[in-house]
């Protein structure tokens, strides 16, 4: 079986649909466990908690405020925000319901999370059918679970997890990096920066620097936000760097464009390959 500890503010609607997605139809128990104390399953995280096989939390943990909001630039449009904002909402609401009657919990409060941001205890998530355990530890968890029967993709499984040896697997540096830049705090500063180098290359031409670190910020602040995908991303800074080492031999830049061809290199190579772990 897989463990999933979690903690998490909330996420991309598509992002959180895949995750949901490969666990309902996963071969193995999945069980997501709210972890450590402290810890919160939030928007988003709601519904990876809900998709789960098996739902635990520990105590001091809460769940909930899973109600959808749009992220994007620009003024108001009045009615025609309103409209897509309850698009949003229903749709998250029936996909929320439809996730906690397959695994057979609380659908009238993962509604009232979607539509009303309600948030909850542990304790109390246990009480009102949203999770199936409260655990102060996975040793714990894994002795309160041993023997439960839970439906995967192909048929029932009987879980036999009390003395169950546990194999962690921690983040990567690739995934790490990708991580940060990924943070929405990051990347629009990211996106300043990149836009303030521009700005500075296009008003004071030859200055280059404020170019090279502009650019690069930029095709981060893209990946960060999502308005390119990984491997396009990649590719790009990819070009750029061989862009910037051409124009090494043209323009007389002390070597500034050489390293700012070597940072978006490198970059590009850490965000071209999807990583074959999942």
């Amino acid at each position: 079986g897989l463990i999933i500890l979690l903690d998490t503010p909330g996420g991309m609607d598509t992002a959180m649909r895949d995750i949901a997605k490969s666990i309902l139809n996963a071969p193995l128990p999945v069980i997501v466990f709210v972890y450590p104390s402290g810890a919160r399953a939030a928007s988003a995280g709601v519904i990876i908690t809900e998709a789960a096989h098996i739902a635990a939390m520990a105590p001091g943990t809460n769940i909930g405020a899973a109600h959808p909001v749009s992220i994007g630039l620009g003024g108001s449009n009045g009615e025609k925000d309103k409209t897509m904002s309850a698009k949003l909402e229903n749709d998250a609401a029936a996909y929320a319901r439809s996730i906690a009657k397959t695994r057979g919990r609380s659908e009238e409060w993962v509604e009232k999370a979607v539509r009303k941001s309600e948030s909850i205890t542990a304790e109390e998530a246990l009480k009102l059918n949203v999770i199936d355990y409260v655990a102060s530890d996975i040793e714990k968890l894994l002795a309160a679970i041993d023997q439960k029967e839970v439906n995967v993709a192909g048929g029932k499984k009987k879980l036999n997890t009390k003395n169950a040896v546990t194999n962690a697997q921690k983040i990567g540096t690739r995934q790490g990096i990708l991580s940060a830049i990924s943070d929405p705090n990051i990347s629009y500063i990211l996106l300043l920066v990149g836009l303030a180098g521009l700005y500075f290359e296009l008003s004071t031409p030859g200055a280059i620097l404020p170019g090279v670190i502009g650019g690069i910020s930029l095709l981060l602040a893209f990946f960060g936000l999502s308005t390119l995908p990984v491997n396009y991303t990649g590719i790009l800074l990819i070009v750029f760097g061989v862009i910037l080492f051409i124009a090494e031999i043209k323009v007389m830049s002390h070597g500034m464009l050489t390293v700012g061809g070597v940072i978006a290199l490198i970059l590009g190579s850490l965000l071209l390959f999807d990583s074959p772990e999942p």
